[in-house]
């Protein structure tokens, strides 16, 4: 779990957001290994937001829980865009929620290499009736945990932005 004031406070307001909105998350996550649905359900009244969470840490597993084709990982391995959008329309469909958000990277210390060094991540946001919403990450080799609390963060970014206006906090990711 992520003891970090200021990212339960981002969660506390997301569910809040969540709950005013009526919609309802779903993840499917793999380096955080289900980080985002911990801190999620930290939050008291969570239940009414969090539909389900899915930790797809092995590629066996992206493929029987949510439904990545197993040759688009073999053609752009696990840490890569089309394997993060995969995921979060993955956990969409395998799910009642409105939103579903995907991470895949290399936290380290190993594992990295010249074209994915570790510090890479990958997110992605899909909702109902929208397009796959994609991120990219190098945070550097800053070491797993703070490589795996920058992913979190930028998780509840994506979720916060997509709340409609006026439910989400002033903040937005690029």
């Amino acid at each position: 779990m992520i003891a970090d004031a200021a990212l339960l406070a981002r969660a506390e307001a997301l569910v809040a957001g969540l709950a005013a909105a009526g919609l309802t998350v779903a993840t499917a996550e793999s380096c955080t290994g289900g980080l985002v649905a911990g801190l999620i359900t930290a939050v008291p009244g969570s239940s009414a937001v969090l539909e389900r969470g899915f930790v797809t840490y092995s590629n066996a597993a992206k493929s029987e829980a949510i439904g990545v084709p197993a040759d688009l990982v073999a053609a752009h391995g696990a840490v890569s865009e089309a394997v993060a959008r995969a995921m979060a329309a993955g956990a969409l469909a395998a799910s009642r929620a409105d939103l579903a958000v995907a991470i895949t990277g290399i936290a380290g210390p190993g594992g990295g290499s010249a074209a994915k060094p570790v510090g890479l991540v990958h997110l992605a946001l899909a909702a109902r009736d929208r397009s796959v919403r994609h991120l990219e990450r190098r945070y550097g080799d800053l070491g797993r945990s703070a490589i795996r609390t920058s992913a979190v963060a930028d998780a509840l970014a994506l979720l916060e932005d997509a709340l409609p206006a006026g439910l989400s906090p002033a903040r937005s990711v690029p």
